[in-house]
């Protein structure tokens, strides 16, 4: 895991070869930023870091660079970035690499330098016999996308190294309002830290004063207002983006994927699906389905298909022009926040 090589940086322990791959490029790019701040002095950054493209630099450039002795530090860090002949891609590097020469050195790695494979692939071809050398010999790192409490884990640990902490309500806030991207909830952590001063704990307060919402937060949080049958939240929402003058095909656009996620996880889930089950199959973030499978829960799947039924219709009628935009998307929200038997007079 990821969050092990962080630690075991901090504490000085250090591979000679890393191969980092997986889709998540904060993650990704942390690491490979953590390692330097431990392998390569601010000072000699200069002479003892290299970085190569293998989508243009040949393979045999960045070896002999990791078997160059370092100029003025202990240790040389080299950084070979998009290492395609991991993959089971069929594409002809240009220019053409020497794999054997990278094979030697993995079995046998220079002990002034640290080698980094960055590799922004979600899956490598263990068929290979480099990939199989990797295993046996670096340090493998998935950088992955995080479930829910690894995302939770993750913030609170980003609040710690700001010498803060993050109240439960307000990460998952945060997390919504930045769509769950780590680098900007990172940013926004930072943020939030400096932002409350002395105060130990980022309250809910904070991130809804501080953190800005765009038009599909904006949108997350109206369709939750809207299912939980709270009107004139729903609707305050509604007239501040009218206001704001966001389109209201787009606005519909988003509310029917909202709506449309809500229904694919209720179908999942009855067929006995788990949370992270769901997030793989769909191909969105595990926060987000553990939201819809809490909205799910207040509509029946007939009610679901319905309002995307509705939604087609809408589509329709505001794109010929049949209808005021506005008006159409004023109503159905109007009719979806009328009490049902199941909400009671929320």
């Amino acid at each position: 895991m990821v969050f092990d090589v962080w630690k075991s940086l901090k504490k000085g322990d250090i591979h000679p070869v890393y191969c980092l791959y997986g889709k998540e490029t904060y993650l990704l790019q942390e690491t490979v930023q953590r390692i330097r701040q431990a392998v390569v002095d601010e000072e000699t950054k200069d002479f003892n870091l290299s970085v190569f493209d293998l989508e243009e630099d040949a393979l045999d450039l960045a070896v002999e660079d990791a078997e160059t002795f370092p100029f003025m530090g202990e240790r040389r860090l080299v950084v070979a970035k998009n290492p395609t002949f991991l993959t089971a891609e069929k594409k002809k590097d240009k220019p053409e690499h020497n794999l054997e020469a990278l094979e030697a050195y993995i079995a046998q790695p220079a002990p002034y330098s640290v080698f980094v494979l960055l590799a922004p692939y979600e899956k490598l071809d263990e068929r290979k016999k480099l990939t199989k050398l990797l295993k046996k010999h670096a340090d493998m790192v998935e950088a992955k996308e995080l479930n829910g409490p690894e995302t939770a884990d993750f913030i609170k640990g980003l609040a710690k190294s700001e010498g803060k902490q993050i109240d439960s309500d307000a990460a998952e806030e945060l997390v919504i309002l930045c769509n769950a991207s780590l680098s900007a909830i990172a940013q926004e952590v930072k943020k939030l830290s400096t932002y409350i001063g002395d105060r130990d704990e980022i309250l809910l307060e904070d991130v809804r004063k501080l953190v800005a919402r765009g038009l599909e937060q904006n949108i997350f949080e109206l369709i939750n207002k809207v299912v939980n049958r709270r009107r004139t939240e729903a609707l305050q929402i509604f007239y501040d983006l009218l206001k704001q003058n966001e389109e209201p095909i787009k606005m519909m656009a988003l509310i029917a994927n909202q709506f449309r996620l809500i229904l694919q996880t209720k179908y999942f889930s009855q067929q006995g699906y788990g949370q992270k089950q769901i997030a793989s199959n769909l191909k969105v973030h595990p926060f987000r389905i553990k939201l819809a499978i809490d909205q799910a829960r207040l509509f029946s799947e007939t009610e679901l298909k319905s309002i995307m039924e509705q939604l087609a219709v809408m589509d329709y009628e505001m794109k010929t022009g049949k209808k005021d935009k506005q008006l159409l998307l004023e109503l159905f929200l109007l009719k979806l926040l009328q009490p049902s038997e199941k909400s009671g007079s929320l």
